[in-house]
């Protein structure tokens, strides 16, 4: 996890140069796993879940949000270098509507991955219930505009090695490398979804190293 947020926070970094050109990003819009799970898992039947001490308690108020985080996650300053909100809601959340989720929306789920047998999460399925809401609420053209110009920030696969793998190895039929371009199929076709529906700018964050730190 702690390499993940370091791969994160270059992309942060990364991100603010471009914020000094003055790039127009009217939303952000997250996918992927408990490494940007604003609390969606929350309002999920599962025993990934972080809303409990000591998770939150750098958070505003001090409160585990959901987060799998002290405080905010990657995708929140992200927001906040683009000028946007300082914190993106959970797309699950009940406390927020449309009109939160119109600048910022969060589908990720701990525990997700591209393979089928990683999670039943589906978090496209959520997206295209945003879109329908979005379109309610600021009409097709406006809607179309925002999804359009939206920044898409994808953060999965590493629960896809951990699980199928490694530690329940369905997918015992692959080598190592022939599971990773399992994975890299999958992912090319969620990206290909997403943009058909819309997404143009999409960035997408690699596996980082796994394994025991010492």
């Amino acid at each position: 996890m702690a390499n993940m947020h370091i791969l994160l926070l270059h992309l942060i970094l990364s991100l603010l140069l471009v914020h000094e050109t003055l790039a127009k990003i009217p939303a952000i819009i997250v996918f992927g796993d408990s490494s940007v799970d604003a609390g969606n898992n929350n309002l999920i039947s599962t025993v990934l879940k972080s809303n409990f001490q000591p998770y939150g308690r750098d958070f505003e108020g001090g409160r585990p949000t959901g987060r799998f985080s002290n405080g905010r996650i990657p995708p929140d300053f992200i927001s906040q270098a683009f000028g946007l909100k300082p914190a993106i809601p959970a797309y699950l959340d009940p406390l927020y509507t449309i009109s939160d989720f119109a600048t910022g929306v969060c589908f990720a789920s701990a525990g997700t991955g591209y393979d089928n047998a990683t999670s039943n999460v589906l978090e496209l399925e959520y997206y295209k219930d945003y879109q329908n809401k979005l379109r309610a609420h600021v009409g097709n053209n406006k809607a179309k505009e925002i999804l359009s110009e939206s920044l898409y920030l994808m953060s999965l696969g590493t629960n896809d090695f951990l699980e199928n793998y490694y530690v329940f190895p369905t997918r015992a039929q692959f080598n190592v490398e022939q599971y990773q371009d399992f994975l890299v199929k999958h992912a090319g076709d969620f990206i290909t979804k997403l943009y058909d529906l819309g997404a143009r700018k999409i960035s997408l964050t690699g596996l980082p190293p796994m394994g025991v730190c010492h």
